[in-house]
């Protein structure tokens, strides 16, 4: 077992790399096959001391209702924007939100960030240095308290729980 995990640092990566490069060349000959497990083997073995360790899920459950509760918010936020696009009396109101983070751990942050960018109407711009705050350009806000209490609700306290608690 030691020895598969040596060759497949990260099986999920070397998993992903596979189906990658099959849909890249659109073919699952068995030359297309050798070559891109030849490539999911070496690109991660290649490459390992270049990823920060990764976080132990500590609560799969929450991750798997965390995805859920994302794709939901990216759907209702794209009828959402659609909706104020396509409505010409309604303009809407553009501004940037200084969210306080919570959690600190950088994996955390990026999961946070890139949540927080996936959802329609939002774009996370910057992370302080200092890890304390995320710049956020919302394109309609209209109380940016119920951002910050949405935010910190829906994304970050869950990802806390799966991630650092």
């Amino acid at each position: 077992m030691k020895a598969m995990g040596r060759l497949l640092p990260t099986p999920t990566l070397s998993l992903v790399l596979l189906i990658t490069w099959l849909l890249l060349v659109r073919s699952i000959a068995p030359g297309q096959l050798i070559l891109g497990a030849v490539l999911a083997v070496v690109i991660p073995l290649l490459t390992r001391g270049f990823w920060e360790p990764l976080p132990q899920v500590r609560h799969p459950i929450k991750l798997a209702w965390f995805v859920l509760v994302v794709l939901y918010d990216i759907v209702k936020a794209n009828v959402q924007v659609s909706l104020l696009i396509l409505s010409p009396k309604r303009e809407p109101h553009p501004g940037f939100v200084e969210y306080p983070l919570s959690v600190k751990d950088p994996l955390t942050i990026t999961l946070l960030a890139n949540t927080i960018t996936m959802t329609p109407g939002t774009v996370s711009t910057n992370v302080r240095l200092d890890r304390s705050s995320l710049l956020i350009h919302v394109l309609d806000m209209h109380d940016e308290q119920a951002l910050v209490r949405e935010i910190q609700e829906r994304y970050e306290r869950p990802l806390k729980e799966i991630f650092e608690c």
